[in-house]
């Protein structure tokens, strides 16, 4: 048997997504522990590896049916579970059925995020993200819970806070806002002396108060979203903020598939 009809799976692409995993499942316990800033750095460093392991199988052509069904399920663990039971651990514990509720809000909306881009892979425009994306929320939970600790905030202090930015990022992550997804950037191309100078000072500044900085980032970016839909529909229905989307596989897509089947039969009646 040659070596191409091999079983087996990619080692690379896989590697980064299993340490990724890792980054979530240590996220995890060290907000048991109760070390809540390594806890919330772990799962910015869980959002390096998602980055590259997908575009390592891209570069290496490793991509897999079995690469991709990983990628998301280590995506719910370092991206839904850890995020929510890191802000729990920190500032919610104490708020009661409150705080669990929101903590499931969030973990909730990241499986249905998740499971909605699966059907949407190859239909929907990649130029924008449906609601917003699972490592954004949870570089907005994690970031509030890195901030705190930068400043010596006891989170149970300001549980309702903490619960109200939980509780909106899963509710954010169902929406139908629309977030540039930055897919049509030409990472190959040209770009003036002077862009390398300001990505020079970006990592300056991100390097001088990272938490801060990541945590203003990802806030302004969760709200651009709203902003963005609000400023640009001239009448906001129901669907333009949470609901059926038109792109939606598991309508559109069946219904696209039944009537396809419903001709095929037509056709055999008919021979």
């Amino acid at each position: 048997m040659s070596d191409s009809k091999r079983k087996g799976i990619y080692l690379l692409p896989n590697l980064l997504t299993t340490a990724g995993l890792f980054s979530g499942f240590f996220a995890v316990v060290s907000s048991m522990n109760g070390r809540f800033e390594a806890a919330a750095v772990a799962v910015f460093v869980a959002m390096i590896f998602d980055g590259l392991d997908g575009r390592v199988a891209r570069m290496t052509n490793t991509q897999s049916d079995f690469g991709a069904e990983y990628d998301s399920m280590a995506d719910m663990v370092s991206f839904g579970m850890a995020p929510a039971l890191v802000a729990y651990n920190w500032g919610l514990s104490e708020l009661g059925k409150l705080g669990w509720l929101a903590a499931f809000i969030y973990v909730a909306g990241a499986a249905l995020r998740l499971a909605r881009f699966n059907t949407q892979v190859g239909i929907a425009d990649k130029r924008f993200f449906q609601g917003l994306a699972s490592p954004a929320a949870a570089a907005v939970v994690s970031g509030l819970v890195w901030v705190g600790v930068e400043y010596d905030v006891n989170g149970n202090d300001y549980g309702l806070i903490v619960a109200l930015v939980t509780g909106v990022a899963g509710l954010l992550m169902v929406s139908n806002f629309k977030y540039n997804s930055f897919k049509e950037v030409n990472w190959h191309g040209k770009v003036p002396f002077v862009a390398l100078l300001l990505i020079l000072l970006v990592f300056v500044i991100v390097a001088t108060e990272p938490a801060l900085v990541l945590f203003i980032v990802f806030a302004l970016y969760a709200l651009a979203g709203p902003i963005n839909t609000f400023r640009t529909v001239d009448k906001v229905t129901l669907n333009d903020v949470v609901g059926d989307h038109e792109e939606d596989a598991d309508f559109d897509g069946d219904k696209d598939v039944q009537t396809e089947k419903q001709k095929q039969s037509d056709d055999v009646e008919k021979q």
